[in-house]
Protein backbone atom coordinates (compact mmCIF):
# COMPACT_ATOMS: atom_id res chain seq x y z
CA UNK A 1 0.00 0.00 0.00
CA UNK A 2 1.34 3.26 -1.31
CA UNK A 3 1.59 5.99 1.63
CA UNK A 4 1.13 9.50 0.37
CA UNK A 5 4.34 11.88 2.53
CA UNK A 6 3.07 14.35 5.09
CA UNK A 7 4.81 17.30 7.12
CA UNK A 8 5.68 14.86 9.39
CA UNK A 9 8.29 13.12 6.78
CA UNK A 10 9.51 16.20 5.17
CA UNK A 11 10.53 17.85 8.50
CA UNK A 12 11.54 14.45 9.79
CA UNK A 13 14.23 14.50 6.63
CA UNK A 14 14.62 18.22 7.09
CA UNK A 15 16.41 17.50 10.64
CA UNK A 16 18.19 14.59 8.76
CA UNK A 17 20.00 17.08 6.80
CA UNK A 18 20.37 19.55 9.66
CA UNK A 19 22.17 17.16 11.54
CA UNK A 20 24.29 15.30 8.85
CA UNK A 21 25.43 18.72 7.80
CA UNK A 22 26.05 20.00 11.89
CA UNK A 23 28.60 16.47 11.86
CA UNK A 24 30.37 17.21 9.04
CA UNK A 25 30.85 21.10 10.30
CA UNK A 26 31.98 19.18 13.49
CA UNK A 27 29.18 20.99 15.75
CA UNK A 28 27.53 19.32 18.23
CA UNK A 29 23.69 18.13 17.62
CA UNK A 30 22.31 17.71 20.77
CA UNK A 31 20.14 20.68 21.25
CA UNK A 32 19.31 20.11 17.09
CA UNK A 33 18.35 16.67 17.69
CA UNK A 34 16.11 17.25 20.73
CA UNK A 35 14.31 20.29 18.88
CA UNK A 36 13.97 17.98 16.19
CA UNK A 37 11.86 14.90 18.57
CA UNK A 38 9.75 18.13 19.77
CA UNK A 39 8.98 19.00 15.98
CA UNK A 40 7.89 15.68 15.45
CA UNK A 41 6.21 15.35 18.34
CA UNK A 42 4.17 18.76 17.97
CA UNK A 43 3.55 17.35 14.41
CA UNK A 44 2.06 13.55 15.64
CA UNK A 45 -0.25 14.52 18.85
CA UNK A 46 -1.07 18.01 17.96
CA UNK A 47 -0.36 18.74 21.37
CA UNK A 48 2.50 20.86 23.27
CA UNK A 49 2.39 18.29 26.23
CA UNK A 50 2.34 14.98 24.06
CA UNK A 51 5.54 16.92 21.90
CA UNK A 52 6.87 17.60 25.72
CA UNK A 53 6.66 14.48 27.39
CA UNK A 54 7.85 12.69 24.02
CA UNK A 55 11.13 13.92 24.46
CA UNK A 56 12.01 12.23 28.07
CA UNK A 57 10.41 9.24 26.48
CA UNK A 58 12.78 9.10 23.51
CA UNK A 59 15.36 9.34 26.05
CA UNK A 60 13.96 6.41 27.51
CA UNK A 61 13.27 4.29 24.71
CA UNK A 62 17.06 5.02 23.40
CA UNK A 63 19.16 4.13 26.48
CA UNK A 64 17.09 1.04 26.79
CA UNK A 65 17.92 0.06 23.39
CA UNK A 66 21.59 0.99 24.47
CA UNK A 67 21.47 -0.21 27.89
CA UNK A 68 23.51 -3.84 26.63
CA UNK A 69 26.56 -1.40 25.36
CA UNK A 70 27.06 0.94 27.89
CA UNK A 71 27.07 -2.11 29.98
CA UNK A 72 29.61 -4.02 28.05
CA UNK A 73 31.40 -1.21 27.49
CA UNK A 74 31.78 0.18 31.19
CA UNK A 75 32.63 -3.08 32.13
CA UNK A 76 35.74 -3.61 29.93
CA UNK A 77 37.26 -0.77 30.89
CA UNK A 78 36.94 -1.44 34.19
CA UNK A 79 38.82 -4.58 33.58
CA UNK A 80 41.03 -2.59 31.33
CA UNK A 81 41.46 -0.72 34.34
CA UNK A 82 43.15 -2.72 37.24
CA UNK A 83 45.31 -4.69 34.06
CA UNK A 84 46.65 -1.37 33.74
CA UNK A 85 47.08 -0.51 37.42
CA UNK A 86 48.52 -3.94 38.06
CA UNK A 87 50.97 -3.90 35.08
CA UNK A 88 49.29 -7.13 33.67
CA UNK A 89 48.66 -5.36 30.40
CA UNK A 90 52.55 -4.15 29.60
CA UNK A 91 52.89 -8.53 30.49
CA UNK A 92 50.26 -9.25 28.76
CA UNK A 93 51.37 -7.34 25.25
CA UNK A 94 54.70 -8.30 25.17
CA UNK A 95 54.25 -10.85 22.61
CA UNK A 96 52.23 -9.04 20.48
CA UNK A 97 54.45 -6.24 20.16
CA UNK A 98 56.91 -8.48 17.67
CA UNK A 99 53.86 -8.99 15.19
CA UNK A 100 52.81 -5.36 15.00
CA UNK A 101 55.79 -3.54 14.59
CA UNK A 102 54.78 -0.69 12.68
CA UNK A 103 51.52 1.28 12.99
CA UNK A 104 50.94 0.23 9.21
CA UNK A 105 51.18 -3.17 10.38
CA UNK A 106 48.97 -2.68 13.21
CA UNK A 107 46.72 -1.09 10.94
CA UNK A 108 45.51 -3.78 8.86
CA UNK A 109 46.94 -6.71 11.58
CA UNK A 110 43.87 -5.59 13.51
CA UNK A 111 41.49 -4.68 10.52
CA UNK A 112 41.91 -8.11 9.35
CA UNK A 113 41.79 -9.98 12.82
CA UNK A 114 38.65 -7.72 13.34
CA UNK A 115 37.55 -8.88 10.13
CA UNK A 116 37.47 -12.54 10.54
CA UNK A 117 36.20 -12.44 14.28
CA UNK A 118 33.38 -10.67 13.23
CA UNK A 119 32.57 -12.63 10.76
CA UNK A 120 32.27 -15.94 13.13
CA UNK A 121 30.41 -13.71 16.09
CA UNK A 122 29.34 -10.39 14.59
CA UNK A 123 31.37 -7.18 14.90
CA UNK A 124 30.02 -6.08 18.97
CA UNK A 125 31.54 -8.81 20.79
CA UNK A 126 34.49 -8.97 18.46
CA UNK A 127 35.24 -5.34 19.20
CA UNK A 128 35.52 -6.31 23.36
CA UNK A 129 37.42 -9.12 22.53
CA UNK A 130 40.10 -7.63 19.98
CA UNK A 131 40.24 -3.93 21.69
CA UNK A 132 40.80 -5.23 25.31
CA UNK A 133 44.24 -7.34 23.98
CA UNK A 134 45.54 -5.64 20.64
CA UNK A 135 44.80 -1.58 21.28
CA UNK A 136 48.05 -1.33 23.89
CA UNK A 137 49.80 -3.26 21.09
CA UNK A 138 48.51 -0.91 18.19
CA UNK A 139 49.40 2.40 20.31
CA UNK A 140 52.52 1.24 21.54
CA UNK A 141 54.20 1.11 17.99
CA UNK A 142 52.48 4.27 16.87
CA UNK A 143 48.92 3.81 15.36
CA UNK A 144 46.50 6.72 17.18
CA UNK A 145 43.79 5.48 19.07
CA UNK A 146 41.51 6.38 16.56
CA UNK A 147 43.00 4.63 13.87
CA UNK A 148 42.59 1.53 15.66
CA UNK A 149 38.89 2.45 16.42
CA UNK A 150 38.46 3.03 12.61
CA UNK A 151 40.22 -0.42 11.65
CA UNK A 152 37.97 -1.92 13.79
CA UNK A 153 35.11 -0.36 12.97
CA UNK A 154 35.41 -0.50 8.71
CA UNK A 155 36.69 -4.27 9.03
CA UNK A 156 34.05 -5.49 11.39
CA UNK A 157 30.70 -3.06 10.97
CA UNK A 158 31.69 -2.58 7.06
CA UNK A 159 33.11 -5.59 5.63
CA UNK A 160 32.11 -8.39 8.04
CA UNK A 161 28.69 -7.76 8.49
CA UNK A 162 27.83 -6.26 4.94
CA UNK A 163 28.69 -9.67 3.89
CA UNK A 164 27.57 -11.70 6.43
CA UNK A 165 28.74 -15.11 5.18
CA UNK A 166 28.75 -17.04 8.04
CA UNK A 167 25.81 -16.13 10.04
CA UNK A 168 23.98 -15.18 6.95
CA UNK A 169 21.45 -13.42 8.99
CA UNK A 170 21.55 -10.09 6.24
CA UNK A 171 21.98 -12.01 3.34
CA UNK A 172 18.95 -13.84 4.46
CA UNK A 173 17.06 -10.81 5.11
CA UNK A 174 17.39 -9.26 1.61
CA UNK A 175 16.68 -12.19 0.06
CA UNK A 176 13.48 -13.26 1.33
CA UNK A 177 11.81 -9.91 0.77
CA UNK A 178 13.75 -9.58 -2.64
CA UNK A 179 11.96 -13.50 -3.59
CA UNK A 180 15.53 -15.04 -3.91
CA UNK A 181 17.64 -17.88 -2.33
CA UNK A 182 20.06 -16.66 -0.22
CA UNK A 183 22.94 -18.30 -2.22
CA UNK A 184 22.17 -16.02 -4.50
CA UNK A 185 22.55 -12.55 -2.91
CA UNK A 186 25.36 -14.06 -1.23
CA UNK A 187 27.02 -14.92 -4.39
CA UNK A 188 26.38 -11.54 -6.15
CA UNK A 189 27.30 -9.76 -3.25
CA UNK A 190 31.21 -11.25 -3.03
CA UNK A 191 32.49 -9.08 -5.54
CA UNK A 192 31.13 -5.70 -4.29
CA UNK A 193 32.06 -6.79 -0.51
CA UNK A 194 35.29 -6.65 -1.77
CA UNK A 195 35.32 -3.55 -3.94
CA UNK A 196 33.50 -1.71 -0.93
CA UNK A 197 36.35 -3.15 1.15
CA UNK A 198 39.33 -2.51 -0.41
CA UNK A 199 38.51 0.82 -1.52
CA UNK A 200 37.01 2.18 1.90
CA UNK A 201 40.01 0.90 3.82
CA UNK A 202 42.74 1.86 1.70
CA UNK A 203 41.04 5.54 1.63
CA UNK A 204 41.09 5.77 5.17
CA UNK A 205 44.05 4.77 5.74
CA UNK A 206 45.77 7.13 3.02
CA UNK A 207 43.66 9.82 4.53
CA UNK A 208 45.06 9.06 8.03
CA UNK A 209 48.75 8.86 6.67
CA UNK A 210 48.53 12.24 5.12
CA UNK A 211 46.86 13.80 8.07
CA UNK A 212 49.48 12.38 10.36
CA UNK A 213 52.11 13.51 7.97
CA UNK A 214 50.66 16.78 7.81
CA UNK A 215 49.86 17.21 11.63
CA UNK A 216 46.17 17.57 11.02
CA UNK A 217 45.57 14.12 12.89
CA UNK A 218 43.07 14.97 15.93
CA UNK A 219 42.63 11.35 17.60
CA UNK A 220 39.84 12.81 19.57
CA UNK A 221 40.26 10.82 22.84
CA UNK A 222 38.68 10.31 25.90
CA UNK A 223 40.52 9.64 28.90
CA UNK A 224 40.13 5.95 29.31
CA UNK A 225 42.11 2.71 30.54
CA UNK A 226 42.61 1.69 27.09
CA UNK A 227 44.78 4.66 25.66
CA UNK A 228 46.58 4.63 29.00
CA UNK A 229 46.28 7.90 30.26
CA UNK A 230 43.93 6.64 33.53
CA UNK A 231 47.29 6.81 34.86
CA UNK A 232 47.23 10.24 35.31
CA UNK A 233 43.89 9.99 36.40
CA UNK A 234 44.62 7.39 39.73
CA UNK A 235 46.08 8.14 42.83
CA UNK A 236 48.45 5.41 44.52
CA UNK A 237 48.35 3.43 41.09
CA UNK A 238 52.42 2.90 41.05
CA UNK A 239 52.26 1.34 44.31
CA UNK A 240 49.11 -0.83 43.27
CA UNK A 241 52.41 -2.19 40.54
CA UNK A 242 53.80 -3.98 43.29
CA UNK A 243 50.72 -5.95 44.53
CA UNK A 244 51.23 -8.77 42.23
CA UNK A 245 54.74 -10.55 41.75
CA UNK A 246 56.20 -10.77 38.64
CA UNK A 247 55.20 -14.45 38.02
CA UNK A 248 51.65 -14.47 39.14
CA UNK A 249 51.18 -11.35 35.96
CA UNK A 250 53.23 -13.85 33.56
CA UNK A 251 50.49 -15.89 34.58
CA UNK A 252 47.45 -13.85 34.53
CA UNK A 253 48.85 -12.87 31.39
CA UNK A 254 48.22 -16.26 29.79
CA UNK A 255 44.88 -16.80 31.71
CA UNK A 256 43.13 -13.58 30.38
CA UNK A 257 43.81 -14.56 26.74
CA UNK A 258 42.91 -17.78 27.34
CA UNK A 259 39.60 -16.79 28.73
CA UNK A 260 38.82 -15.06 26.23
CA UNK A 261 39.50 -17.94 23.87
CA UNK A 262 37.41 -20.42 25.57
CA UNK A 263 34.60 -17.41 25.05
CA UNK A 264 35.40 -17.54 21.17
CA UNK A 265 35.31 -21.10 21.61
CA UNK A 266 31.83 -21.01 23.57
CA UNK A 267 30.39 -19.10 20.92
CA UNK A 268 31.02 -21.30 17.77
CA UNK A 269 30.10 -24.89 19.80
CA UNK A 270 26.88 -22.93 21.09
CA UNK A 271 26.15 -21.18 18.00
CA UNK A 272 25.66 -17.68 20.49
CA UNK A 273 25.51 -14.98 18.64
CA UNK A 274 24.81 -10.78 19.20
CA UNK A 275 23.50 -9.94 22.78
CA UNK A 276 24.41 -13.62 24.19
CA UNK A 277 28.11 -13.38 22.33
CA UNK A 278 28.07 -10.05 24.06
CA UNK A 279 27.06 -11.01 27.43
CA UNK A 280 29.31 -14.04 27.93
CA UNK A 281 32.27 -11.50 26.59
CA UNK A 282 30.60 -9.00 29.41
CA UNK A 283 30.43 -11.65 32.05
CA UNK A 284 34.11 -13.25 31.56
CA UNK A 285 35.44 -9.63 31.37
CA UNK A 286 33.49 -9.26 35.09
CA UNK A 287 34.90 -12.29 36.51
CA UNK A 288 38.63 -10.94 35.26
CA UNK A 289 37.97 -7.75 36.96
CA UNK A 290 36.72 -9.35 40.36
CA UNK A 291 39.80 -12.16 40.07
CA UNK A 292 42.29 -10.01 39.90
CA UNK A 293 41.40 -6.88 42.41
CA UNK A 294 41.12 -9.90 45.19
CA UNK A 295 44.48 -10.87 44.83
CA UNK A 296 46.52 -7.09 44.04
CA UNK A 297 44.54 -5.69 46.97
CA UNK A 298 43.95 -8.61 49.00
CA UNK A 299 41.90 -6.91 52.00
CA UNK A 300 40.63 -3.93 49.96
CA UNK A 301 39.74 -5.83 47.36
CA UNK A 302 35.75 -5.88 48.03
CA UNK A 303 35.91 -1.90 48.14
CA UNK A 304 38.06 -1.73 45.06
CA UNK A 305 35.91 -3.62 43.05
CA UNK A 306 33.30 -1.51 43.32
CA UNK A 307 35.32 1.52 43.12
CA UNK A 308 36.65 0.18 39.26
CA UNK A 309 33.06 -0.68 38.34
CA UNK A 310 32.33 2.84 39.53
CA UNK A 311 35.19 4.19 37.06
CA UNK A 312 33.63 2.09 34.73
CA UNK A 313 30.35 3.05 34.48
CA UNK A 314 31.34 6.67 34.81
CA UNK A 315 33.08 6.25 31.76
CA UNK A 316 30.50 4.40 30.09
CA UNK A 317 27.72 7.34 30.53
CA UNK A 318 30.19 10.11 29.94
CA UNK A 319 30.75 8.33 27.01
CA UNK A 320 27.10 7.79 25.82
CA UNK A 321 25.87 11.34 27.29
CA UNK A 322 25.89 13.20 24.01
CA UNK A 323 25.01 10.14 21.99
CA UNK A 324 21.67 9.43 23.65
CA UNK A 325 20.16 12.82 22.17
CA UNK A 326 20.86 11.39 18.68
CA UNK A 327 20.04 8.44 18.77
CA UNK A 328 17.01 8.88 20.74
CA UNK A 329 16.07 11.28 17.48
CA UNK A 330 16.59 8.46 14.59
CA UNK A 331 15.21 6.14 16.48
CA UNK A 332 11.65 7.94 15.50
CA UNK A 333 12.50 6.71 11.97
CA UNK A 334 11.59 3.33 12.71
CA UNK A 335 10.07 1.11 15.57
CA UNK A 336 10.31 4.16 18.30
CA UNK A 337 8.03 6.35 16.97
CA UNK A 338 4.90 3.68 18.39
CA UNK A 339 6.61 2.92 21.30
CA UNK A 340 7.07 7.90 22.34
CA UNK A 341 4.23 8.93 20.31
CA UNK A 342 1.78 6.29 19.65
CA UNK A 343 -0.23 5.21 16.94
CA UNK A 344 -0.11 8.40 15.03
CA UNK A 345 1.90 8.02 11.54
CA UNK A 346 -0.52 8.02 8.21
CA UNK A 347 -2.14 4.84 7.61
CA UNK A 348 -0.18 2.44 5.90
CA UNK A 349 3.21 3.72 7.50
CA UNK A 350 5.83 1.45 7.58
CA UNK A 351 7.86 4.00 9.80
CA UNK A 352 8.62 7.14 8.57
CA UNK A 353 12.32 6.30 7.56
CA UNK A 354 10.72 3.41 5.30
CA UNK A 355 8.07 5.63 3.79
CA UNK A 356 11.14 8.08 2.43
CA UNK A 357 12.47 5.03 1.04
CA UNK A 358 9.90 3.85 -0.91
CA UNK A 359 8.79 7.58 -2.36
CA UNK A 360 12.78 7.49 -3.36
CA UNK A 361 12.07 4.16 -5.59
CA UNK A 362 8.77 5.33 -6.87
CA UNK A 363 10.14 8.96 -7.88
CA UNK A 364 13.29 8.03 -10.78
CA UNK A 365 13.14 6.92 -14.13
CA UNK A 366 13.76 2.70 -14.01
CA UNK A 367 17.12 1.78 -16.10
CA UNK A 368 20.59 -0.07 -14.70
CA UNK A 369 22.09 3.21 -13.77
CA UNK A 370 19.25 4.88 -12.14
CA UNK A 371 18.60 1.47 -10.36
CA UNK A 372 22.05 1.40 -8.59
CA UNK A 373 22.05 4.61 -7.78
CA UNK A 374 18.61 4.33 -6.11
CA UNK A 375 19.32 1.39 -4.17
CA UNK A 376 22.83 2.70 -2.89
CA UNK A 377 20.72 5.67 -1.45
CA UNK A 378 17.79 3.76 -0.58
CA UNK A 379 20.36 1.42 1.23
CA UNK A 380 22.35 4.59 2.95
CA UNK A 381 18.68 6.34 4.13
CA UNK A 382 17.07 3.67 5.50
CA UNK A 383 20.83 3.02 7.26
CA UNK A 384 19.78 6.32 8.89
CA UNK A 385 18.38 4.87 12.39
CA UNK A 386 21.85 3.07 13.05
CA UNK A 387 20.10 -0.36 12.85
CA UNK A 388 21.39 -1.18 9.47
CA UNK A 389 19.26 -4.10 9.54
CA UNK A 390 16.20 -2.41 9.72
CA UNK A 391 16.15 -0.85 6.09
CA UNK A 392 17.84 -4.13 4.19
CA UNK A 393 14.26 -5.62 3.39
CA UNK A 394 13.11 -2.31 1.95
CA UNK A 395 16.26 -2.61 -0.08
CA UNK A 396 15.29 -6.43 -0.83
CA UNK A 397 11.94 -4.83 -2.51
CA UNK A 398 13.24 -2.32 -4.04
CA UNK A 399 15.40 -4.27 -5.84
CA UNK A 400 12.80 -6.10 -7.04
CA UNK A 401 10.76 -3.24 -8.28
CA UNK A 402 13.79 -2.36 -10.77
CA UNK A 403 14.96 -5.34 -11.22
CA UNK A 404 11.05 -6.46 -12.88
CA UNK A 405 11.10 -3.46 -15.12
CA UNK A 406 14.51 -3.97 -16.17
CA UNK A 407 14.36 -7.70 -16.67
CA UNK A 408 17.79 -8.61 -15.01
CA UNK A 409 20.23 -8.02 -12.22
CA UNK A 410 17.90 -8.29 -8.97
CA UNK A 411 20.89 -10.13 -6.97
CA UNK A 412 23.49 -7.21 -8.06
CA UNK A 413 20.70 -4.65 -6.70
CA UNK A 414 19.39 -7.19 -3.65
CA UNK A 415 23.08 -7.13 -2.93
CA UNK A 416 23.96 -3.79 -3.31
CA UNK A 417 21.33 -1.38 -1.38
CA UNK A 418 22.48 -4.71 1.65
CA UNK A 419 25.64 -3.23 1.39
CA UNK A 420 24.50 0.07 1.72
CA UNK A 421 22.40 0.20 4.07
CA UNK A 422 24.58 -2.04 6.38
CA UNK A 423 27.65 0.08 5.95
CA UNK A 424 25.37 3.68 6.67
CA UNK A 425 23.87 2.16 9.64
CA UNK A 426 25.64 -0.83 10.89
CA UNK A 427 28.12 1.04 12.39
CA UNK A 428 30.50 3.27 10.35
CA UNK A 429 28.43 6.33 10.20
CA UNK A 430 25.97 6.39 12.60
CA UNK A 431 27.81 7.57 16.06
CA UNK A 432 25.80 5.87 18.04
CA UNK A 433 26.24 2.59 16.55
CA UNK A 434 29.79 3.58 16.41
CA UNK A 435 30.09 3.24 20.18
CA UNK A 436 31.60 -0.09 21.02
CA UNK A 437 34.83 0.65 19.02
CA UNK A 438 34.96 4.07 20.06
CA UNK A 439 34.16 3.30 23.41
CA UNK A 440 37.29 0.91 23.66
CA UNK A 441 39.49 2.74 21.95
CA UNK A 442 38.71 5.73 24.37
CA UNK A 443 37.92 7.85 21.20
CA UNK A 444 34.80 10.23 20.22
CA UNK A 445 32.02 8.06 18.25
CA UNK A 446 31.46 12.05 16.58
CA UNK A 447 35.29 12.09 15.36
CA UNK A 448 35.26 8.45 14.32
CA UNK A 449 31.96 9.12 12.42
CA UNK A 450 33.72 12.12 10.64
CA UNK A 451 37.15 10.35 10.18
CA UNK A 452 34.64 7.25 8.62
CA UNK A 453 32.61 9.83 6.14
CA UNK A 454 35.10 10.65 3.20
CA UNK A 455 36.25 6.33 2.93
CA UNK A 456 32.72 5.30 3.40
CA UNK A 457 31.64 7.32 0.41
CA UNK A 458 34.38 6.94 -1.63
CA UNK A 459 33.60 3.32 -1.11
CA UNK A 460 29.73 3.57 -2.25
CA UNK A 461 30.68 5.28 -4.70
CA UNK A 462 33.00 2.84 -6.73
CA UNK A 463 30.84 0.05 -5.72
CA UNK A 464 27.86 2.10 -7.12
CA UNK A 465 29.41 2.31 -9.97
CA UNK A 466 30.39 -1.43 -10.10
CA UNK A 467 27.25 -2.93 -9.77
CA UNK A 468 26.41 -0.58 -12.90
CA UNK A 469 28.59 -2.80 -14.75
CA UNK A 470 27.93 -5.79 -13.18
CA UNK A 471 23.91 -5.64 -13.40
Amino acid sequence: MEVELTGLHYAYLAFIVLIIGFMVMRKDTSLLCIVGIFVIGLLSTQTVSGSVSGIFNSFIYAITELLGTILIISIIVAMSRVLIRTGINETMISPLAGLLRTPSLAFWGIGVIMLVTSWFFWPSPAVALIGAVLLPVAIRVGLPALGAAMAMNLFGHGIALSGDYIIQGAPKLTADAAGLPVSDVMQASIPLVAIMGVATTAAAYLFMRHDIKRGKWRDGLIATAADGSVRQEDDGGAGERSALSPAAKRVLAAVIPVAFAADVAAMFVLNLQGGEATALVGGTALLILIAITMLAHRGKGLEKTTSYLIDGFLFGFKVFGPVIPIAAFFYLGDSGFGAIFGDTLPEGSAGIVNDLGYALAHAVPVNGFVGAVTLSAVGAVTGLDGSGFSGISLAGSVAALFAGAIGHGLATLTALGQIAAIWVGGGTLVPWALIPAAAICGVSPFELARRNLKPVVIGLVVTTIAAMLLI
